[in-house]
């Protein structure tokens, strides 16, 4: 059982969206992973200023996100920003996916929130792509 801390955004403008990603996720995705410290963010500034700043082992954003959306997000992150951390993005259609594709992200989790899929997919991408944790 690992004792590392895991720094994970989660980018919403509603507080009700980011409340449920933290939930479903939980504060141990896995047992192999140590805890989860959220960041919880509503605007686009705030996700690129604690990005930008490093610390950040993974990124969950919601693609619904007004009036940036997170896909649109995560390409500009991809694209712009040295060492990007391992994205996931929360859509609210399972059609959605192929948009997630196109924003570069490296996961998608679907609305309603499965607790044990959102677990398991964020558990991935961190074992996956996330720098190793402090």
């Amino acid at each position: 059982m690992s004792t590392q801390t895991w720094k994970v955004l989660v980018f919403s403008h509603r507080p009700e969206v980011r409340e449920a990603i933290v939930n479903a996720v939980g504060r141990r995705p896995a047992p192999d992973l140590g805890r989860v410290e959220y960041v919880e963010v509503g605007t686009v500034a705030d996700v690129l200023y604690h990005v930008d700043g490093g610390g950040i082992d993974l990124a969950i954003l919601d693609g619904e996100a007004q009036p940036t959306g997170g896909m649109g997000l995560s390409r500009q992150l991809k694209n712009e920003i040295t060492n990007c951390p391992p994205i996931v993005i929360a859509v609210r259609r399972k059609d959605d996916r192929w948009l997630a594709t196109w924003s570069q992200a490296d996961a998608v989790i679907v609305h309603p929130l499965d607790p044990l899929t959102a677990a398991e997919t964020v558990a991935e991408v961190l074992r996956s792509g996330a720098p190793v944790p402090r």
